[in-house]
């Protein structure tokens, strides 16, 4: 099937203007300034992008999809993530984890529900294990998880500085992180370690351990919930500084706010001020994980539930509220966790990548038309394709 979208605004995420784009099957085929269509040509769908902005479609790096939580009981395990919550915020590519909860919640359900949302239309990877370490695997080891399970790249999310973590060790982590990069070398894959950074005291300092008396490279490591308050966050800004990726969750509650969490928007805004590349910055959501929140004793007091929707909401706030240029604001959900996770065919519009794409409106910045490796997921707002059991 070929689809041509006319007259739209390019932004690949840097802007390239007014642009045709030719899509074939599930692939960008072409761009070019005005591509002509022959009267006698195979049949082709026609749309009109103009008034609208054509953006790569975004990566979440970071999701729940088979639910979270469960740190108020059983009654409070998160729900699975539907198709149409990921498709009408603008998500094309997401990768799921594990969190909190390595017990009830199993990796073979995890690469199920990634393989089911693959089905539905969307592109999802995996990491293996959870906050604990030992980590567990689908297979017997790290490497044979990376290595010969197509859908894991990286394993994670493993807890450091948080209650709830295992207190990994420097070795424990090590290892971990030498077992990850050497399936990712062998499998030509990201083979990353994606790191839950709580509110203790011992914050970024067991990664910079790591990075300066091993041989495995700082940017190895993804660290994310940088923003959580306002001492970690600085932590943050000195851990970029030495070359490694930070990650911001956009999924907050007004409480979280008033007692110091940085809003994402303005996380970025302050994280240029200070030098940093913003390649070296990506957004996650967090999307279905529990918001837990604790007393000053780390006893449960309630929750609530991470929502994907707000990626795109933090990027729109920080170049509508934070002066944020859009082609440099969309980078930390497109271009940037492509490179993370080394995912070749995603994050950018360009001949021979994936037909991931968002059309937004070009006042509001409102999204308006979702298409996933060339099928149209939301048109005008509206989702054209559900989940199976949606």
């Amino acid at each position: 099937m070929l689809t041509l979208i006319k007259n739209g605004e390019v932004y690949a995420p840097n802007y390239l203007g007014r642009k045709d784009i030719l899509i074939a099957d599930d692939k960008i085929a072409f761009i070019d300034n005005k591509i002509e269509i022959p009267d006698n040509f195979v049949p082709i769908q026609i749309m009109n992008a103009a008034n609208l902005l054509v953006v790569p479609g975004f990566i979440d790096s970071h999701v729940h999809i088979i639910g979270g939580g469960g740190e108020g009981g059983f009654k409070t395990r998160t729900p699975e993530l539907m198709l149409t919550d990921i498709t009408t915020a603008g998500i094309t590519t997401l990768v799921g984890l594990l969190g909190t909860d390595g017990t009830t919640r199993k990796m073979e359900s995890l690469l199920a529900k990634a393989r089911a949302l693959e089905e539905e239309g969307v592109s999802c990877f995996i990491h293996t294990g959870s906050y604990q370490v030992p980590v567990k695997t689908l297979t017997d080891t790290i490497e044979e998880d990376i290595i010969l399970i197509d859908k894991i790249i990286g394993v994670g999310e493993i807890a450091i500085s948080d209650h709830r973590s295992s207190e990994p060790t420097f070795e424990e982590l090590a290892k971990v992180a030498a077992a990850a990069r050497n399936g990712g070398i062998l499998s030509g894959k990201a083979g990353i370690i994606e790191i839950h950074v709580g509110d203790g005291e011992g914050k970024l300092s067991l990664l910079h351990e790591i990075a300066d008396k091993t041989n495995i490279p700082i940017r190895h490591f993804h660290p994310t919930h940088i923003n959580r308050n306002e001492e970690l966050f600085k932590g943050g800004i000195d851990y970029a500084k030495r070359g490694g990726s930070v990650d911001f969750t956009t999924s907050t509650i007004p409480q979280f706010l008033e007692e110091g969490e940085v809003k994402c928007s303005k996380a970025l805004r302050r994280m240029l001020e200070e030098g940093i590349p913003v390649g070296h910055i990506t957004f996650s959501s967090d999307g279905q994980a529990s918001l837990p929140f604790f007393d000053s004793d780390g006893e449960y007091v309630g929750l609530q539930v991470g929502k994907v929707s707000s990626l795109y909401h933090e990027v729109r706030d920080a170049v509508l509220e934070e002066g944020i240029p859009l082609e440099t604001a969309l980078e930390v959900i497109t271009t940037n966790p492509a490179q993370v996770l080394r995912l070749s065919s995603k994050g950018s519009i360009q001949a021979g990548k994936d037909a991931d794409i968002v059309l937004l409106q070009k006042e509001t910045l409102t999204i308006d038309t979702v298409m996933a490796r060339g099928q149209v997921m939301v048109e005008k707002g509206v989702p054209l394709i559900k989940g199976t059991f949606e």
